[in-house]
């Protein structure tokens, strides 16, 4: 399976250590298989950190997890939307497995997870509304022996920067 990763560099050798916060499944390296979800990721730290550069990684990933401890929410987003609250909240729940995959909070469903998170809304509200989002996915490897089992470098392709 082809996954990407957006960055402002080629990652040709991924790995776990320059996760500097959690997000929504911890600390990890993130990938996806939506190639523009990981252009935008690639443009968005591109802004962030002031690079003119946005990088696309291209990697093919097995689908041989054996081994490794894998958590896939599916479309499970009662589960989901707990565990990405929790992750948020500097919870290390998320260290118990070697990669999670599940959906993406992305701009829009980062808000419907804060009004959750802040008690605005109820659960089931929340995962009403974000049932109406596109499916974006996302893979966190959690260590460094799943990066190296089942990742493969492959290419990059270099993206303009939006000025």
């Amino acid at each position: 399976m082809t996954v990407y990763h957006g960055s402002t560099l080629a990652v040709e050798k991924p790995d776990v250590l320059h996760s500097y916060r959690p997000l929504d499944f911890g600390k990890g390296f993130y990938v996806t298989t939506n190639k523009s979800q990981a252009e935008v990721w690639a443009k968005r730290k591109a802004v962030i950190t002031g690079s003119k550069l946005a990088v696309i990684n291209v990697y093919s990933m097995k689908e041989d997890f054996s081994g490794l401890s894998h958590k896939d929410f599916g479309e499970n987003l009662s589960e989901w939307i707990d565990f990405v609250c929790h992750c948020r909240d500097g919870g290390n729940d998320y260290e118990k497995y070697d990669l999670i995959s599940g959906k993406v909070a992305n701009d829009k469903v980062f808000r419907v997870v804060d009004m959750y998170h802040s008690g605005l809304w109820d659960k089931e509200r929340a995962i009403k509304e974000i049932k109406t989002y596109p499916n974006y996915d996302q893979t966190a490897f959690i260590t460094q022996k799943a990066i190296d089992q089942i990742l493969t470098f492959q290419s990059f392709e270099e993206v303009k920067v939006d000025e």
